[in-house]
């Protein structure tokens, strides 16, 4: 019998979870594994032997603090508790060589991670760019571990995204204004950040990104 991953998708405290949950349990699940929705208060202690793989999908905005900046634009920002708890989710499932796959502002938080820092707005902060919040636009997929290179269309909903490149990350995709739209980490079974969203779609692309990562999480 294949062995079917259990997947631990974090979320904030109360009804502070991510937007149409059930689409991450639904891709998760198209993908070959189960989706569990873990959150602040969780056993720390058997969290990260549990779950052969992490989910940090999408939310609001991160902190300034945490990449040692004043707020300088109009934000809407995460639960303090959620970004602690995933901070401390991608440490301890890095101590195991456990798998992570970030979505949105889970790529974010990776960066952050990697103490890199974000465009608290792109519009307002880089020139040239377009508008990034709403709709979808192109991206080039160039070399990396897990996806093939292509030029694709992928949705967007986000007004922030990698500013300075986190230390050992490596950017592998880019929208036509420059953006950075998906990294990885050098040396590492696998980590890898998306800035859209997957589980939204079904198009060859989201499913490959989900599959990917699910395929690393069956590796026992």
């Amino acid at each position: 019998m294949a062995y079917t991953p259990l997947i631990g998708v974090t979320t904030g405290t109360g009804e502070n979870i991510p937007k149409k949950p059930e689409l991450y349990v639904q891709a998760v699940r198209n993908a070959g594994g189960i989706a569990e929705f873990i959150y602040p208060g969780t056993n720390k202690k058997t969290l990260a032997d549990h779950f052969d793989g992490f989910l940090i999908p999408g939310g609001k905005d991160v902190n300034p603090m945490r990449y040692n900046e004043q707020q300088k634009h109009e934000i809407n920002l995460e639960e303090e508790r959620r970004t602690s708890f995933e901070l401390f989710v991608i440490r301890e499932a890095m101590l195991r060589g456990k798998p992570i796959l970030g979505i949105c502002y889970g790529m974010q938080v990776m960066n952050v991670y990697f103490r890199g820092s974000l465009y608290q707005n792109i519009q307002t902060q880089k020139s040239g760019t377009y508008d990034h919040s709403q709709g979808s636009h192109g991206i080039d997929i160039m070399h990396n571990p897990y996806l093939a290179t292509d030029a694709c269309i992928v949705n967007s909903s986000h007004h922030q995204a990698v500013n300075r490149l986190g230390k050992g990350l490596v950017p592998f995709a880019f929208s036509g204004d420059g953006i950075i739209e998906a990294i990885y980490l050098k040396s590492y079974p696998f980590l890898m950040g998306v800035q859209w969203h997957p589980e939204r779609g079904d198009d060859i692309l989201s499913r490959s990104v989900l599959r990917a990562f699910l395929r690393a999480c069956g590796v026992r």
